[in-house]
């Protein structure tokens, strides 16, 4: 005796009862010819960047990258103003406790550096012209130092040495040079280059 056959598809029951877990469209079935019928609504249909142009974002072009900044004359002059205030700085203490401090050289040489690239953008005129000041910012540093050193020996003012016998000053320096003059002269436009790269 055979069995019967099942049909391959069971009827379906027309939508009238209640809806299946909470779904008021579970259970429709696509309306013929409509792919999105059974989409749930508010679903994507169809490519979400159709209409684009290539290349383009969904809210429009992307902004352009900033102009890189950059004023070679505005940069040199920061450098050349910070250099003086910084040599002063570094002399008033280097003269004050009657030394030189490296870390004060390299602080003369970064705040050079840092400021004008600041100013005037990572250009590499300034980064140099920011080396050259730095340079001399320390060198000048050490001079003011060693004319407070002289003034208080000789019991005159500082002005008198300085403007009055810079000459004199100079030819003290270099007899009084040593390895570690040289080496705070150079730290100083290593330090410029660092500072430079950090403002950039």
């Amino acid at each position: 005796m055979s069995q019967p056959v099942q049909p391959p598809n069971p009827p379906q029951q027309p939508y009238g009862g209640q809806p299946a877990d909470g779904n008021p469209y579970a259970g429709q079935q696509p309306a013929p010819g409509n792919p999105y019928a059974g989409q749930q609504p508010g679903a994507p249909t169809g490519n979400p960047f159709a209409g684009q142009q290539p290349g383009q974002f969904a809210g429009g072009f992307p902004p352009a990258p900033p102009a890189a900044r950059g004023n070679v004359g505005l940069g040199v002059l920061t450098a050349l103003g910070t250099a003086i205030v910084a040599a002063i700085l570094y002399g008033v203490i280097a003269g004050s406790i009657e030394r030189e401090v490296g870390y004060a050289a390299i602080g003369v040489g970064f705040l050079v550096g840092f400021a004008a690239s600041k100013v005037g953008g990572p250009l590499p005129a300034v980064g140099a012209a920011s080396a050259v000041f730095s340079l001399g910012a320390v060198f000048l540093g050490q001079l003011v130092a060693m004319s407070m050193i002289l003034a208080d020996g000789l019991g005159v003012g500082f002005s008198e040495v300085f403007f009055e016998h810079f000459g004199d000053v100079v030819d003290v320096w270099k007899q009084e040079a040593d390895f570690m003059t040289y080496l705070f002269l150079l730290l100083g436009p290593v330090a410029a280059f660092g500072g430079a790269r950090k403002a950039a």
